[in-house]
This record gives structure tokens, C-alpha cells and sequence, in this order.
């Protein structure tokens, strides 16, 4: 899917594509209502966003409620329908509440490739502790390194979106070097920093635009590994501490009930999903409608 888009020289001739397309003859946009993956990812992310967003209006019920009608006379929890459009959990909240407010939880991302930028733009010594601090991240299991620092850190939820940040930057910032260090020795930079510009608006004014194309589809990609990392970590109980909704939580608190209650497990599963492979077809996508080869 256009690997050399992302890895390779082409990615100059890509941003000055994507500038073209996006302000003058509304190529892009025709050929973004004809590309079928590009549509599914855009649905699925908007879906996504648009609870996470409006969850507080949405959200019909506190999510953090036990409600004394939220369970069966028989102390188990509701199945869907009623007042409980996707039934309750096993302690009587909210199943719809919870996952519109855990969608909040799964949007919190950080930035991730201003590591990348700076070093390879600088390079020298800057470059040489970035790029040595990744290694040694990329050294360790993701996963394993981000159970280890939570539980270093205890688990809270800026401590969980410190931790995902941290074990999470390392591939983007390798992929923005690769591509910074190729786009510094071009002859417009070399003629921005002859006139005297400033490395900062060199980085702004003439490296940024160039990147741009890449950085769509990288912070897609990473948006979908960072929902899908915070998952897990609830999954395992390392996550953000209850009474908080988690996805990754309201999977384990379901695993118990796959037999009798099964609703618990699947909504929660359904929503990682959507969430997840709508940002990986939004971001796939994107490489394929940006690659130039592909714009004519």
C-alpha cells in the first residue's frame, strides 16, 4: 500500500501533491468519495468521535450509577432493552452510559512526533540521545514496559496516558526522522537557512508542510495502537482504576458472565473494534489517496 510513500524520498513530491489537492481543483475530495476504504474508516472514526465527544449529552444515565432496578430479582444483570437500551453490568450501571464515557477515556492521545522532528532535523547530539532513547524503548516489549512503568507509576489515568505516550512515540519518531533528514538537505531549507532563518521557522514554514501527508496517516496508525494499548492495559487491571469506564475493564468484568450475560462482553469488544480498524482504515486509506503514484 505504497510503502515508498511512507519510507521513502517520495514523500517531498507527496506533500506538494497534497497542497495541490487540498487548495485548488478539488481533485482530493473526488477521489476521496471514490475510495471505499478511505469512506468505512471515516464512518467508523466519526461514529467514534462523535461519542466520545457528545457522550455527556448522550449518555443516557450517570455512568457511575448503581441503580436499584439496574439488576434482576435474581441479582444478575439486565439484558438489553427498555430503560437499559444495551442492558447493565453486574453491578446495575449503565451499559450504553459507560461505553459513550469510556470512548472519552480512548480519545486522550498524545502527540508523538515532535521527538522524531527535532531530532532529525538538529541531529548531532540531539539526535544522537533521541534516537538512543528509542532504541532502548524499542529494546522492551510494549506491552510489558508499559505494565512495568504503571506499575512503577500506580495506575491512574494521567499516569496510564503518561505511560502509553512513553512506550508509544518510538516507532513515529524513527518514521518522522527518516523523513526529516531527507527533507532538510533539500534546496529550498538549504536556501531558507543561507537568507537566516530561524530552525524554527525552517521546521514550521518549510519541514512541517513536507511532512504533512505522513503525519496523517502516522497519527491515525497511532491513534488505533493507542486505543488499542490502553485496552489492554485495563484488560489486565493496570488501566485506569475503577469506577472509571474502560473498555479494556468492561471486557474482564464481562468474561465472568460470556455464558449468561454475554451483552457485557460483546458491546465493549464491539466499540474496540470499530474504534480501532476505523483509524486503521482511515489511515490506510489516506496512504493509498496520498501516495503519488497513485495521483494523477
Amino acid at each position: 500500500m505504497g510503502r515508498g510513500f511512507l519510507f521513502g524520498r517520495n514523500a517531498g513530491a507527496g506533500a506538494g501533491k497534497f497542497r495541490m489537492l487540498m487548495e485548488g481543483s478539488g481533485q482530493f475530495w473526488r477521489r476521496a468519495r471514490r475510495h471505499r476504504l478511505l469512506q468505512a474508516g471515516a464512518v467508523f472514526v466519526l461514529l467514534f468521535a462523535g461519542a466520545a465527544l457528545l457522550a455527556p449529552w448522550l449518555a443516557p444515565h450517570d455512568p457511575l450509577r448503581q441503580f436499584a432496578g439496574g439488576l434482576t430479582e435474581a441479582g444478575a444483570p439486565r439484558p438489553p432493552g427498555g430503560r437499559y437500551l444495551l442492558g447493565t453490568d453486574d453491578l446495575g450501571r449503565d451499559l450504553l452510559s459507560r461505553l459513550l464515557y469510556g470512548a472519552r477515556l480512548s480519545l486522550f492521545t498524545g502527540e508523538q512526533t515532535q521527538q522524531g522532528a527535532g531530532a532529525g532535523y538538529f541531529g548531532g547530539v540531539v539526535e544522537g540521545l533521541i534516537m538512543r532513547l528509542a532504541d532502548v524503548v524499542m529494546a522492551f516489549p510494549v506491552l510489558l514496559l508499559a505494565i512495568a512503568l504503571v506499575a512503577v507509576l500506580r495506575p491512574s489515568l494521567w499516569n496510564v496516558l503518561l505511560v502509553v505516550g512513553l512506550v508509544n512515540w518510538t516507532p513515529v519518531a524513527r518514521v518522522v526522522r527518516g523523513e526529516t533528514l531527507a527533507t532538510r538537505e533539500v534546496l529550498f531549507v538549504e536556501a531558507a537557512r543561507a537568507q537566516g532563518a530561524t530552525h524554527g521557522r525552517i521546521v514550521r514554514r518549510h519541514i512541517l508542510p513536507q511532512l504533512a501527508p505522513t503525519l496523517l496517516v502516522l497519527a491515525c496508525l497511532s491513534i488505533a495502537t493507542t486505543i488499542l494499548l490502553d485496552a489492554g492495559l485495563s484488560y489486565l487491571g493496570v488501566g485506569v482504576p475503577p469506577p472509571a469506564p474502560s473498555w479494556g475493564a468492561m471486557l474482564t468484568e464481562g468474561q465472568s458472565y460470556y455464558r449468561t450475560a454475554p451483552w457485557l462482553a460483546f458491546w465493549p469488544g464491539l466499540a474496540i473494534v470499530v474504534a480501532v480498524g476505523g483509524f486503521n482504515l482511515l489511515g490506510f486509506g489516506l496512504q493509498e489517496l496520498l501516495d503519488p503514484r497513485r495521483c494523477g
